[in-house]
């Protein structure tokens, strides 16, 4: 029998039993999630609902739940292809040519050198992409959603041991995505305007000024969004998978052997043959594996298994002939060491090669660009970041823009290209974001997945031992090349850190001056009650508060100054949870608070880190729900906000630097009119002086 939707508890935090796609969308794309399937207590909507709470913390149920999107599998895996593999799928550009050319102490152009070090490669991919992360590191997830800052969410959410350590070091990886983020776009295009050097020599000068115009190119349309062409990312990609495939492949077919070099045994003896040499060759070997965590960070666009068989299917099979094949190109002419990629195709096809490898370090940049945006809005709504200016760009989800994140990354990224000027150059520097990236995920992840998992401790021990041995291994061999610019990531790293530290810091002790401020809302009431000389404004005003304990100051304002008290009162909280995405039966709690004549509704609305948070929309959707009365005037409402302005003062609880620099935050934080969409005209702010 099928149960009418209208009588489920919406109030409850129950498993959602499939009733409910999103409302603006009757038909359109829904979420399905593992069933468990808790039966939903039933209800009437009543004029005057009693006041209660759920529960059930919805912080603490449904881990397991996971996201399947509904697309054909075709879809998905262009979709995957176009989003989650330009990084790794273009290393091929350089990596052996970094290689052979700067670590030319131990990778020799003889059998065991070539050898060596495209053993390296195979198990560096197969250890830390294939087992790792496309297989570990993906059966952990935040309710479907992955990367470093769903792994601080969801140690946050399950209160894991050390929980300050680890949301710290989630932080810092978060920095060092950024630092990662600058360095993808400049290295990857760059390497692929370089390919013109191979077409002719006279052509080097040209190199720094083409990769710059599209750069610069790149970042101005960010503001327009790329839903118009991004359709043509997965089918693009695709075609480059396939033709350095074949390029590759081709020289495998003719030098069979050199699939022998797919044996650890040869990436043994290179480390035991060549001793210190060969340790810093792992800094050059490392560039294979850029852009790995991205399979991770983007599951909850794709889910597991479209990724997974896109990199088992088409990418590792790809990538690893265009090393094989480089690697037979070197043996059979080592003076091609100086860029084994591009010579892999015939003379007449590397003009194509280059425009094709062009676009696809294009779309690399892009996805390297969307990553930091998508990063930047779950910092945001996760309590990490102040408020930004962001704009969606399309209706699709993660097309979105970031101003001030735009002009961050495209200075950042045309100064690297400026000062660097060579694949090579930028290569020094790459290496130390991507593996400090991977060691903080693997401790993230042995901290969830003891929690999760129950898993002894000796097995998990076994696994980080081996993850943390190639994986330190991999950060020291770039660490000597920090003196090189490698500490420019780290410092990137380290300074979003401390930003991201500062504030959420900072705002703890906002918050707490302000409870203080308010005073509690049911003595409030009270008094409200007991004031003979309290005008009942016609109307309804609706009043955003952080909290449904205290009252909201923009309330006290109104009383305190004009004796004014609205007919009908409305406060709206909005609590963003550790979830990627709230269900529609999670998104509202509504109370009735006081008694008599001096009712005031409170409602919760919950939001997800990748929810949009528009409150007018959110309130017209519980109204349509029965949540709100019908006959709420939600149109002609008017909206009252409580403006802090911070000013340091000598409370503890903070350094004298930490506090300017939180201030200084503060102040150029987006305005919460933008950030909760609220109408411009029918919105009132009433300043408050907070000091930390």
């Amino acid at each position: 029998m099928q149960t009418d939707p209208r009588n489920r508890s919406l109030h409850e935090a129950g498993h959602k039993a499939g009733w409910a796609p999103h409302e603006h969308d009757a038909h359109g794309p829904r979420r399905t999630f593992n069933e468990a399937a808790h039966k939903l207590s039933s209800w009437q909507v009543s004029p005057e609902p009693v006041a209660r709470k759920t529960g059930v913390e919805l912080d603490s149920v449904d881990d397991e739940r996971d996201v399947i999107a509904h697309a054909s599998k075709i879809v998905l895996a262009l979709g995957a292809l176009g989003v989650v593999y330009g990084d790794i799928g273009t290393s091929p550009l350089y990596t052996e040519q970094v290689i052979f050319t700067q670590h030319a102490d131990a990778a020799h152009a003889t059998v065991a050198g070539v050898y060596g070090v495209v053993s390296l490669v195979f198990w560096a991919m197969t250890l830390i992409v294939s087992v790792k992360y496309a297989g570990l590191l993906m059966r952990v997830h935040n309710r479907g959603d992955g990367g470093g800052m769903a792994l601080a969410a969801l140690i946050q959410r399950r209160r894991i041991g050390r929980t300050t350590l680890l949301v710290t070091l989630g932080i810092f990886g978060a920095g060092l995505f950024f630092g990662d983020g600058m360095i993808t776009p400049a290295i990857s295009v760059t390497s692929a305007v370089e390919g013109l050097t191979v077409v002719d020599h006279g052509l080097a000068h040209l190199v720094v000024p083409i990769a710059l115009g599209i750069l610069i190119s790149l970042f101005a349309v960010q503001r327009k969004g790329t839903g118009a062409v991004g359709w043509l990312f997965g089918p693009l990609i695709l075609i480059w998978f396939v033709v350095i495939a074949v390029l590759g492949g081709r020289q495998v077919v003719q030098h069979p052997a050199v699939l022998q070099a797919l044996s650890p045994t040869w990436a043994a003896r290179f480390m035991i043959d060549h001793g210190a040499a060969a340790f810093l060759a792992l800094g050059g070997v490392v560039l294979a594996v850029t852009g790995a965590e991205a399979l991770y960070a983007d599951r909850g666009h794709f889910g597991a298994q479209p990724i997974r068989r896109t990199w088992f299917g088409i990418v590792f099979p790809a990538v690893m002939l265009s090393y094989l094949g480089q690697a037979a190109l070197i043996l059979r002419h080592p003076s091609d060491i100086s860029n084994p990629f591009f010579l892999l195709a015939p003379s007449g096809l590397r003009i194509p090669m280059v425009v094709l490898a062009t676009i696809a370090t294009v779309i690399a940049s892009q996805a390297a660009i969307t990553g930091s945006f998508s990063i930047t809005r779950q910092a945001v709504q996760l309590g990490f970041l102040p408020r930004l200016k962001i704009a969606h760009t399309s209706e699709l989800e993660g097309q979105i823009y970031v101003p001030l994140l735009t002009w961050i990354l495209g200075v950042g990224v045309i100064a690297l290209v400026l000062i660097f000027r060579h694949s090579g150059a930028l290569a020094d520097i790459y290496g130390v974001a991507v593996t400090g990236t991977f060691v903080l995920d693997t401790i993230l992840f042995l901290a969830v997945a003891r929690s999760m998992w129950q898993m002894a401790v000796w097995k998990l021990s076994l696994i980080g031992s081996v993850l943390l041995l190639i994986e330190v291994s991999f950060f020291a061999s770039n660490a000597s090349k920090i003196g090189h610019g490698a500490w420019i990531p780290l410092g990137v790293g380290l300074l979003t850190a401390i930003l991201m530290i500062t504030w959420r810091r900072g705002y703890q002790l906002v918050t707490r001056y302000r409870t203080e401020e308010e005073g509690d809302f049911a003595t409030f009431l009270e008094e409200v009650r007991a004031n003979p000389a309290c005008h009942r404004a016609r109307g309804v005003a609706i009043y955003l508060s952080p909290s449904r304990t205290t009252t909201p100051l923009a309330l006290k304002a109104d009383l305190e100054r004009h004796g004014i008290f609205h007919e009908r009162v409305l406060i709206v909280s909005v609590s963003t949870l550790s979830v990627p995405h709230v269900d529609p039966a999670e998104q509202f709690l509504v109370e009735v608070l006081g008694s008599g004549t001096f009712k005031v509704r409170h409602i919760t609305v919950r939001a997800g880190y990748h929810d949009v948070t528009d409150v007018p929309a959110a309130l017209a959707l519980a109204r349509k729900r029965g949540l709100l009365e019908r006959n709420l005037d939600l149109e002609h409402a008017s909206y009252f906000l409580s403006q802090i302005r911070v000013t340091t003062t000598n409370r503890p609880g903070m350094r004298r630097w930490q506090k300017l620099l939180f201030v200084a935050l503060a102040r150029n934080a987006a305005s919460p009119i933008d950030t909760y969409r609220l109408p411009v005209d029918r919105t009132a702010t009433v300043g408050a002086l907070i000091g930390v």
